[in-house]
């Protein structure tokens, strides 16, 4: 497990760079983000500014980058792209990737019907789930993954307490918030408040940002 933690890095807000299997460059929805690596592969949840940012994008993509995302996200982007849907498993720059659903059960910020999309992919043999920008769903409980990356800020998200309980419906080892301090929404304090409500229950890694 510590190998693979040691290859998530958070970037701030809900932005992670992951190191896969082959030394890929993996991005999860790079924002507000300094000059980084040059991406083989940027995962975008959905089209919010704070997760969709083609500004972003463009500081980490080289020739062969491959962005994926719903296809209100990657429709008219240059460079290669690849929509995808809930449901659905590709295989792209090696890596396999599985579509899971992110959307509101209690707010209307994402409408499930926009098919806005959370991730699981593997690194160092642990299977790796990144959230999105999603409520506790039924769907959480037939994921299956090692780490969690889930959103705690409340208000566009899960509160705290919400994905306190979601990490337990996923059989997570290991926990990351996320979804707070860059000044949209949620502080430190949310991270610390998840910690504290999985004593004992679920292992969490409150990450320094990168």
């Amino acid at each position: 497990m510590e190998k693979v933690l040691s290859r998530i890095h958070w970037l701030g807000h809900a932005a992670f760079k992951i190191i896969g299997d082959q030394d890929q460059v993996i991005y999860l929805d790079p924002f507000q983000i300094n000059q980084g690596e040059t991406a083989d592969l940027i995962l975008v949840s959905h089209e919010h500014y704070d997760h969709f940012s083609p500004e972003d994008i463009m500081k980490i993509r080289g020739a062969k980058t491959v962005v994926v995302g719903p296809p209100d996200c990657v429709d008219g982007l240059e460079g290669e792209t690849k929509a995808v849907r809930p449901g659905e498993t590709i295989t792209v720059q090696g890596i396999t990737i599985e579509v899971v659903p992110a959307y509101n059960t209690n707010k209307t910020f994402h409408p499930k019907e926009k098919n806005w999309v959370g991730y699981v992919l593997t690194a160092a043999g642990q299977r790796i789930y990144f959230a999105g920008d999603t409520d506790r769903i039924p769907e959480m409980q037939s994921i299956k993954t090692d780490v969690a990356l889930l959103p705690v800020s409340g208000t566009y998200v899960m509160t705290a307490e919400e994905a306190a309980t979601a990490a337990q419906d996923l059989k997570a080892e290991v926990a990351i918030p996320m979804h707070y301090g860059s000044g949209v929404v949620g502080t430190v304090d949310d991270a610390n408040r998840f910690k504290e409500l999985l004593s004992r229950k679920v292992r969490v890694e409150i990450k320094e940002q990168e």
